[in-house]
């Protein structure tokens, strides 16, 4: 019995904290950098501009991230940080507005707004952590990879072609990459308020798939095709929302919760800031598949468009599939099986009307929430009403 007590004794007890009106104020300038980059990749949809969105996005993702462990630290949006956060956004805001050229006349303006965006964040750590010698410690130690890697893209964006691809694959690769090698130690995470300002920014990206459908049907006759395009899209959407919140974000939530401190920190590295990154990929570019295919529901799709209607969704459930395994220990085979088929179905949208490729996608995408509600149902209720 003694036993127990202690531990319960050692077990930290969890603050409450709720995501503030500030931090909602915040991610608004993240929404119009998603929208941003499916309107990079869709207004000339070559690989290279996949690729070059995919790496803009990661690099915002970065500097997001970075302000949610930020508001997850101070708790707080009062005083000195408040100020730091709303200068933020201005900072984010412009290298935002300067995505769509980010790899051409405007890089030097993207790097030197992204470079501010992560020096504000220093600077907001610096305030929170004058009475914190630990935390100071960790924040220097973040640093010294952050700051280089940000430096890079200032440089990337005075050059072009090959060298500058370079230097942001080494920018890249020097921030997600720094996470791993600095560790995770004199962090600490309050689980609530970071699981719940992850899910919101899943909605945000959805929210943006369907802003994508309307952006896609804009000036166009709305017509027994256009309707049946916006319809299948909000069902793939909605489809995207049930495997996520339905119990997916419940379990990952408690299993943060639960876990010592040292271990906390650790799933909310690996669960949140890296594998939800390819999930808000994957809507972004499911995004850019149904913005197309709106646009020209009778006609076949190109490549870029096509790879990313079908493999936006399939990395999505790739993603998914990787966070059960991260928590729970196992894959879920089913979505992996679904994953597989959606990027079989990609070859099969350039040959085939639009229209009836996303239809596809909408039969694999529900047809998989079907099937789980079913083959899981007794799990499911455990863990919604258990």
């Amino acid at each position: 019995m003694t036993g127990l007590a202690d531990r319960l004794e050692d077990k930290p007890v969890e603050v409450e904290q709720e995501v503030t009106a500030l931090e909602l104020f915040f991610d608004l300038v993240f929404v119009f950098a998603i929208t941003q980059v499916t309107g990079f990749v869709s207004g000339d949809p070559t690989w290279t501009r996949l690729v070059e969105g995919m790496a803009i996005l990661a690099a915002l993702w970065w500097a997001w991230e970075a302000y949610v462990w930020l508001g997850n630290t101070a708790g707080s949006d009062e005083g000195a940080v408040r100020v730091v956060l709303l200068s933020a956004m201005g900072a984010m805001l412009v290298a935002s507005l300067a995505v769509p050229r980010a790899f051409g006349d405007d890089g030097v303006i993207f790097g030197v707004a992204f470079l501010t965006v992560r020096l504000l964040h220093l600077g907001a750590y610096a305030i929170v952590s004058r009475e914190d010698p630990q935390l100071r410690f960790v924040v220097v130690r973040m640093a010294t990879t952050m700051l280089p890697a940000s430096a890079l893209l200032v440089v990337a964006g005075a050059l072009d072609g090959t060298a500058q691809a370079l230097l942001w694959v080494a920018a890249l690769t020097l921030d997600y990459g720094g996470l791993i090698a600095r560790g995770t130690e004199g962090w600490r995470v309050v689980a609530s308020h970071f699981a719940e300002r992850h899910g919101l920014v899943i909605i945000i990206a959805l929210g943006e798939s369907i802003v994508a459908l309307g952006v896609g049907a804009e000036g166009l006759g709305l017509d027994a095709g256009i309707i049946a395009g916006a319809l299948l899209g909000v069902a793939v959407a909605a489809a995207l929302w049930w495997a996520y919140f339905d119990f997916v974000s419940i379990v990952a939530e408690r299993r943060l919760r639960e876990a010592p401190p040292d271990e906390q920190v650790r799933i909310a590295r690996d669960s949140y800031t890296y594998l939800h990154l390819p999930m808000v990929a994957g809507i972004v570019l499911f995004a850019l598949g149904t913005k197309k295919t709106l646009a020209h529901v009778g006609d076949e799709l190109e490549a870029v468009p096509a790879v990313a209607l079908c493999g936006g969704v399939a990395l999505y459930l790739v993603a998914l599939s990787a966070l059960k395994r991260r928590n729970i220990g196992s894959f879920n085979w089913p979505r992996l099986a679904a994953a597989a088929l959606l990027a079989g179905l990609a070859r099969i949208a350039t040959v085939v009307p639009a229209l009836v490729a996303l239809g596809l996608v909408a039969v694999v995408a529900c047809g998989l929430i079907a099937y789980e509600a079913v083959r899981y149902a007794d799990a499911r209720d455990r863990i919604r009403h258990g």
